[in-house]
Order: C-alpha cells, then structure tokens, then sequence
C-alpha cells in the first residue's frame, strides 16, 4: 500500500478538517510483514471460532459482551469492572451508576445489533441504532442519540483551536459514510476481511459521524461486522482490551495514518491485537473447559445438594452474580435451603460474597470471572 494517501485538509475559516479519501475503491496490499500477521490473525480467529461448534458458547456470551463493554467504556473514562456489570442497578454506588449505565447501554447495542443482523446487513442504519442504543441516559444522551452529527466535532483539546484532531465537516458525512456502507457490502472487490475490518475501524474513527460516542460505536462494529462476514458464529472477539492496554500506540497508529498515510503500520497493529485476542480467549475457552470437568470433585463435598449446586452454577455460567432470590428461583427450595446451598458454595471457594454486609448480600462466581480478567 506504498501508494496509499489517507486525504486532505480542507481550510474552515480558522481551523483545518481532515478528509479522509473514500475506501471503497482496488486496493493492493505490498507489505510481506502485513500479509505474515494476517495468516496468523486468521489462524488464531479461526482456531477461536472452531469453540463455537462444540461448546455451549451461548452460556459464556453475556460474560465475553460484559468484559468488551467494562473495557471499551473503561477508554472514555468509566470505573465499572465486570462484577459491578451484572449487578443490580440499586447495588451500585450512587456516584458510579452512570458508569455503570453507560456498560449496560454498551451491552443493550451489542445484543441488539447481533440481533438485527439476521435481518439487516452491517449498514449504517444498524451503526446508527447501536449508537441511538449507546447514548440513553448517559453522558452525551443530548448529542442527537442516533443521529449523525449537523456541526463540526473535535479530538482532543477544549475548543477547535487547540484539537488534537479536527474530523470532516459535517456536509462531508453522508457520501463518507455511504461510502464505508458500500465498502463493507462489496463482494466484488477481492480484499480479506480482517485487513476490510481494520480499514472499517479507522475510517470511521476519523470520519467521527457523531458528537459523542464514536470511540465506543467505532469498537462495537469490529465485532458486528466480522459476526456479519460469518467469520465468527457468534460475538466471542473483542479488541477494547487491546487498545486499553496498549492505548498510546492506538491513538498514534490512527494519527500516523493521517499525517504519514502509513496505513501499514495501522494494519501491523491491528491484526496483531486480532492475533492475540484470539489467543487470550482461547485460554478463556480452555480454562472453562478445565473448571467445567473438574466441577464433579468440588462438588462432591455437598452431598444430596450437589444437583442444585449444579443448577446455580449452570446459572452463574451466564450471570456469574446472583443473591439469595436468584439461587431460589433457580432451585424452587425454601429460604433456609437456599441460604445452607449458598454456605456450602462459600465454603468450597465456588462463591464470595462481594459487599461485606448482612443484609442483601451479593456473591459472585469468582474464579470463572478470573478466566475473563
């Protein structure tokens, strides 16, 4: 891609807007380097997806959604972790309930979206109900949820003059976004999907279509899209992780495209973090797997309540937080069967009780939440 120009800027009266060129156009990838890290970011996400087609991956989706949105809010500054994100709204502390508002939102999109790809294709209608999703009643839920933007945004900074970047201006958005819509449905030209996604994520990013919210809508439609290509059956690969860990090189690798037009090294990066990710959750897999077989030994000390401890960690799979009406439910047995079932998961290391209190007292499956941190 030694030929690549990312756009131009364009004079708005005191500042300068960036342009980025349309990307639905013949690209040819050049770099060896690039084409090494593709075949193994393919491999990986492959070996990763394989899980999909002999585990019950729908039991373990709600915590791979709960740990992208506690990371992906976590870049804009939230302090949810991923107990708190299956906890109930009147268990969180007043000053972080809009954080932790903002992680449901992240999970509600992600939900929704998978959802209407069954009978939407990736398009922009999809990007903008995910962001209408994203913005209820949080910070920024007066920034045209849903909407692109009808005024000029910025990166970094507190006015115009002093941005990090300045996106295109308004009038620019439509014919970039259609153009991003077409080059994510275009069967014709030839291109592999994982150096298509990366494409997808940096043009959007520096496009920026809305006022607020882009960082969070520009990381849950890496996921979208490759669950649309059928590259993954279900959404178990996410890079918010990634680029919290690794956030200055992030942000530098976007930029360098910009004022280098070196879309290589933007592409480095982000199969990279696809190669990786692939690989951390294969560990995950793997170490559910294990805890899975070895459920039976720990279980053994329960005696006659083993079968119900069954039925709550099947539960704990799929919402590893839970209080003594959610084990009762799950068990249909009385209050004080309930509370002896909970000191007995206690005991053998299966729960710990989470707020220190003697009264509405919450527990969590800590080891399984473990497997994700």
């Amino acid at each position: 891609m030694k030929d690549f120009k990312s756009g131009h800027y364009i004079n708005q009266g005191y500042y300068k807007a960036f342009v980025p060129k349309p990307i639905n156009r013949s690209w040819q990838i050049d770099d060896m380097e690039v084409i090494r890290l593709l075949s193994i970011a393919d491999r990986q996400l492959g070996r990763l997806d394989m899980y999909s087609g002999y585990v019950n991956i729908d039991l373990f989706i709600s915590m791979h959604i709960a740990k992208e949105a506690t990371k992906s809010s976590r870049i804009e500054g939230t302090q949810t972790d991923m107990e708190e994100a299956f906890m109930q709204r009147k268990n969180i502390s007043p000053e972080f309930r809009d954080d932790w508002q903002e992680v449901q939102n992240y999970i509600a999109a992600m939900n929704d979206a998978v959802m209407q790809l069954h009978r939407l294709p990736f398009s922009n209608r999809l990007i903008r109900q995910s962001h209408k999703i994203l913005m209820q009643g949080v910070r920024g839920e007066n920034k045209t949820p849903g909407d692109f933007r009808k005024s000029q945004n910025w990166i970094g900074g507190a006015t115009l003059n002093d941005a990090v970047f300045i996106p295109p201006p308004q009038n620019e958005l439509a014919g970039l976004m259609s153009d991003l819509e077409k080059f994510a449905n275009d069967e014709t030209n030839p291109m592999p999907d994982l150096i298509k996604t990366a494409l997808i994520h940096y043009q959007f990013e520096t496009i920026h279509p809305f006022l607020d919210g882009n960082g969070r809508v520009g990381r849950l439609i890496i996921t979208i899209y490759l669950v649309s290509k059928g590259i993954l059956k279900k959404p178990i690969l996410y890079l918010s992780d990634f680029f919290e860990r690794y956030s200055d090189l992030y942000y530098d690798n976007l930029m360098r495209v910009r004022t280098h037009n070196d879309i290589s090294r933007w592409l480095k990066f982000f199969l990279t973090g696809i190669a990786e990710t692939a690989e951390q959750g294969i560990r995950t897999f793997d170490g559910i797997m294990q805890m899975q077989k070895s459920m039976d030994e720990r279980l053994k000390p329960l005696g006659y309540r083993a079968a119900d401890a069954r039925k709550v960690i099947d539960g704990l799979y799929r919402h590893p937080v839970t209080d003594a009406a959610m084990v009762s439910k799950i068990t249909g047995k009385s209050n004080v069967s309930t509370y002896k079932l909970i000191t007995e998961l206690e005991k053998i290391g299966i729960l710990r009780e989470i707020t220190g209190g003697k009264r509405d007292r919450v527990f969590v499956f800590k080891d399984y939440i473990e497997l994700f941190k």
